[in-house]
């Protein structure tokens, strides 16, 4: 696969430091049920490489000493990690609000029948991939059949509560295709809510609507055809200064399989250490005693991508 990384690490985009700390972002692996065009974590059936254990309790360790608000679980698919049911209960325990970045298909899998009752019980927010309302924009991302299940799956987290109960959220993350940025989040969600309940009956809280970014499998396809100076060339066009101050990166970290640390989840891809330690590659162990507040964060060509239009975060739009 081609790799865009050399160019996206020299850039002009301007500096920024950090704010409070308040979210921990933890990528339980590269194992995935499924292979998705837009995948910036080139996540698979495959892929190998899974948090240990002790790796985990260091995360967890972490938490209880910076008194973290926020645990983002991701991957790959992180209810494959063997360790994901015990990380998520002791979270909890904390009274820490656990977020499961899930595509859906991972509750059809054999062995995870009970995976949602499980989600549900713990009070865990559902965040979940479904790219469009379209079945036939969804197949283009993710394979034929896909949409169906994911329809499936949505229907019965809400026989679950979800997306019904205050208490269990359910949100939807929506992706552009081809190299198109998102459309205004709130007019997209309006669209997303009346055909998903028209339909199908299916209820949710929030969507999220999230740039594709220039990096790992898109970025790759980007090369591959010649297209990665054009859709650069659409992220700086689209480029909005106002989105600085509210980049996910200011109050997040993100913490590799390893337990290496970045300043987000896409730095982590592009194999960009955290800058605001003394080490040349910090690992979560070399940060429970540090304040990283107002320290730099590393910056590539990627942030773009984060700044673009209405801006885009894990939490979807920036500005909207």
């Amino acid at each position: 696969m081609l790799d865009t990384r050399p160019l996206l690490l020299d850039s002009d985009f301007p500096l920024i430091t950090r704010g409070q700390l308040d979210t921990l972002q933890v990528n339980l692996g590269y194992l995935c049920n499924l292979s998705c065009t837009h995948c910036h974590v080139n996540a698979g059936p495959r892929r190998k490489e899974l948090m240990s254990r002790g790796v985990v309790d260091l995360v967890l360790d972490y938490i209880r000493r910076k008194n973290i608000r926020i645990l983002d679980l991701t991957g790959g698919a992180p209810e494959m990690n063997p360790h994901f049911r015990y990380l998520v209960e002791q979270a909890r325990a904390m009274k820490v609000e656990v977020i499961d970045r899930c595509n859906l298909m991972i509750l059809l899998e054999p062995g995870y029948e009970d995976l949602g009752a499980f989600l549900a019980d713990n009070g865990v927010t559902i965040t979940a991939s479904l790219p469009c309302y379209s079945e036939a924009n969804v197949e283009k991302q993710r394979g034929k059949g896909i949409f169906e299940s994911s329809i499936e799956v949505l229907q019965k987290l809400n026989q679950l509560g979800y997306g019904r109960q205050e208490s269990l959220q359910l949100n939807l993350v929506y992706n552009p295709v081809d190299l198109n940025l998102p459309p205004a989040q709130a007019g997209l969600e309006a669209d997303y809510k009346r055909e998903l309940d028209d339909k199908y009956g299916i209820v949710f809280n929030q969507l999220f609507t999230i740039t594709n970014m220039p990096i790992s499998r898109f970025g790759g396809m980007l090369l591959s055809k010649g297209l990665y100076h054009k859709y650069m060339d659409i992220l700086k066009d689209n480029y909005a200064e106002s989105n600085l101050a509210t980049v996910m990166c200011r109050t997040l970290i993100s913490v590799d399989y390893q337990g290496y640390v970045y300043d987000c989840d896409f730095n982590q891809m592009l194999k960009m250490p955290l800058l605001a330690s003394d080490k040349p590659k910090p690992h979560l162990r070399d940060l429970l005693d540090d304040n990283l507040d107002g320290r730099l964060i590393a910056v590539g060509e990627h942030c773009y991508g984060c700044t673009a239009g209405q801006g885009s975060s894990c939490g979807g739009a920036l500005n909207d």
